[in-house]
């Protein structure tokens, strides 16, 4: 009787398999590390880590301010929180950045469809928090505006990309009830800043899609209707606009986190040293930059500030040579998203902008807002990802594809 040849794996050593697999798996992660935006990825981390220092300082204002008689919030209760919700965030950015740039984007707009729907929940069953109804309790408290601001961005980035396969396609008329219905989910909680954000995202996407001038006109007289509208009919928006023009409540807020910022001169108090944190609101999230400027110096918000704006001119530098539309249309997107953010929250700190209550993104405290923030960066590592052994041609909208 003729023998059977024996299967290749027999009397191979039983470590072989689990060494091929750690070769592969060690291959792969090479392939990431040369691949994506070190640069970017060196940015970010360096943020999150002023963030955690920031939190540090922050945190025994804000647990002192939020203590009650039936519950006293240790001086380091953010700061060990934001650690958790930080390592959380990372798990999300590294395991995003993993992911390939078709897989990336189906997974952005799934995100996008996910919590559009979870918005129209929000003012059914949501949770209500100072007067705004914006979170929803799933075991977790979860802020679904925040987990679309990044996916919004490639969501609107893959819209807008269909041009390049059919002209003709209304991909404008489309974007623009895209952004009503956002407009119009995040006005029922309310969340007028969140609305003006997602509003600066979709222009710039239209604006770099090849919007002509005459409709930029038309579109920025269209906003100006629009907030303007909102002053007469949104009584939070006309009572912050008022107190920064005027004076009241909110205006002592900011007036205060201005004299807070100022307070340590160009190097600071010290860690822990500051005063004028313990009377700030929410010194742990919306004012946090004065709380730097207070213990650590002007010098330091000055440094905050480069960081952000190298990390907006290194993605831009990163598509000057890039040749796909949907990638410039969402790396540009999302990075907008976070600039803007940042430049708001900066702005409301110096006094120079309405209160707002939008976080200092990747360094304020949060749980949804850290989370989604680092989720967002990891989709940009991803879609920005490329061979840097491959020579490319100058931005040139070429087709995209539907491959969703």
């Amino acid at each position: 009787m003729a023998t059977q040849p024996l299967p290749p794996e027999i009397g191979l050593p039983r470590s072989s398999g689990g060494q091929h697999m750690r070769r592969t798996r060690r291959s792969e992660f090479a392939i990431w590390w040369r691949e994506i935006d070190r640069t970017l990825l060196f940015l970010v981390l360096t943020l999150m880590a002023i963030g955690t220092a920031a939190v540090a300082a922050a945190s025994p204002a804000s647990a002192n301010r939020l203590s009650t008689a039936h519950q006293t919030l240790g001086d380091l209760h953010f700061f060990a929180l934001h650690v958790r919700w930080q390592a959380l965030g990372l798990v999300a950015m590294f395991g995003a950045s993993l992911l390939p740039k078709d897989t990336a984007r189906r997974f952005g707009i799934l995100l996008a469809g996910a919590m559009i729907v979870a918005l129209m929940l929000v003012p059914l069953v949501g949770s209500e928090v100072n007067g705004a109804r914006r979170w929803l309790n799933v075991g977790v408290s979860l802020q679904p505006s925040e987990f679309l601001k990044p996916a919004f961005a490639i969501g609107l980035a893959w819209i807008l990309s269909w041009r390049v396969r059919d002209p003709n396609l209304p991909v404008v008329e489309v974007s623009i009830g895209l952004m009503g219905l956002v407009a119009a989910l995040l006005m029922l909680q309310p969340d007028f800043g969140s609305t003006i954000l997602f509003g600066g995202v979709w222009f710039v996407l239209v604006l770099l899609s090849g919007l002509s001038m005459r409709k930029v006109a038309y579109v920025g007289a269209a906003g100006v209707v629009a907030v303007t509208a909102t002053y007469f009919l949104y009584d939070n928006a006309r009572h912050r606009i008022d107190a920064f023009l005027g004076g009241g409540t909110a205006y002592d807020q900011v007036d205060l986190a201005q004299r807070t910022l100022l307070a340590g001169g160009w190097t600071g108090s010290g860690l822990w040293l500051g005063t004028r944190k313990l009377s700030l609101p929410e010194a742990h999230t919306d004012y946090i930059f004065s709380v730097i400027g207070e213990e650590f110096g002007l010098l330091a918000c000055a440094v905050i500030v480069v960081l952000y704006l190298a990390l907006v001119v290194r993605v831009l530098l990163r598509l000057v040579e890039e040749e796909d539309l949907f990638t410039v249309l969402a790396a540009a997107g999302l990075t907008a998203q976070i600039g803007g953010q940042a430049f708001i929250n900066i702005l409301v700190n110096l006094q120079l902008f309405p209160s707002k209550g939008m976080t200092l993104p990747l360094i304020s405290y949060g749980g949804s807002s850290t989370v989604a923030l680092c989720l967002g960066i990891g989709l940009l590592l991803a879609i920005t990802r490329r061979n840097p052994f491959i020579k490319r041609e100058r931005f040139s909208f070429r087709d995209t594809g539907d491959r969703t």
